[in-house]
């Protein structure tokens, strides 16, 4: 089994590395690379007008990693008098490790309908939501902030710049030729982009390999896209620990 993971850069080129120590054959195909965001230089301002009791709402990893090297780089210290909240585990350990404040995050759940399950969220009348994120990405969490009454900001951190290949078809033989049968899809933009990377005439070997994927909306996008249900894995976590998991133990019950 070999398995084709699309999460771009560092994390998937670590993602790759964990896989091969694990026994399992990868082969990297990013198809987005990221780079700051367009609105960086307009966080430290956008900080300094919240109000105490304010949340900050951060997506990803990525978001934290280039919001905390901007805040940095001026001397800009992440206000204690905020409220911060994560999409997930590994993004809240990162954001609170460089900010070194407390950040809550949906354990049960991790996405936004969880986000919007939690406690903090439910009374936001008078409160500023400040969503940090790369372009584009879910409008979920911004609209059921809006319609609980928060005012809504969203700054754009950084941006999945599309990875343009010389030869698509030559890169999909390669994957059939290394036996690739799994493919790890951390979120519905990639998702997409692999389906128009792949040539019509290959669309049934890639939907035939089994995805393993992070959340049930991505899987029933699949699903609609033309993969079985039953050729579907859901990671209970996002991060490449989750992830590797996910496949070792699958494995394992196969053997």
């Amino acid at each position: 089994m070999a398995v084709l993971v699309t999460r771009p850069d560092e994390r998937g080129a670590q993602l790759v590395e964990m896989l091969n120590k694990s026994g399992i054959a990868a082969i990297h195909l990013p198809l987005f690379s990221i780079s700051a965001g367009r609105e960086l230089n307009e966080l430290p301002n956008k900080i300094n007008q919240l109000n105490a009791g304010d949340i900050i709402f951060v997506v990803s990893k990525n978001a934290v990693k280039f919001a905390a090297e901007t805040l940095k780089s001026i001397g800009f210290h992440w206000r204690n008098d905020v409220q911060y909240i994560a999409v997930g585990q590994s993004t809240a350990c990162c954001l609170s490790s460089l900010s070194e404040q407390t950040v809550i995050y949906p354990f049960a759940q991790e996405n936004s309908e969880g986000v919007l399950n939690l406690p903090q969220m439910q009374q936001l009348h008078e409160k500023t939501v400040l969503i940090l994120r790369g372009n584009g990405g879910r409008e979920l969490l911004a609209e059921q902030a809006k319609a609980r009454g928060a005012k809504v900001d969203v700054l754009e951190c950084y941006q999945r710049i599309p990875v343009a290949y010389d030869d698509n078809i030559a890169q999909v033989d390669l994957c059939k030729r290394s036996g690739v049968e799994s493919l790890i899809v951390t979120s519905l933009a990639i998702l997409q982009a692999l389906i128009e990377f792949v040539p019509p005439e290959e669309q049934n070997w890639l939907k035939a390999c089994r995805l393993v994927t992070v959340s049930r909306r991505i899987a029933n996008f699949a699903i609609k896209c033309g993969w079985k249900s039953e050729n579907i894995l859901i990671s209970a976590r996002a991060d490449n620990a989750s992830l590797v998991e996910t496949l070792v133990t699958t494995r394992t019950s196969l053997d």
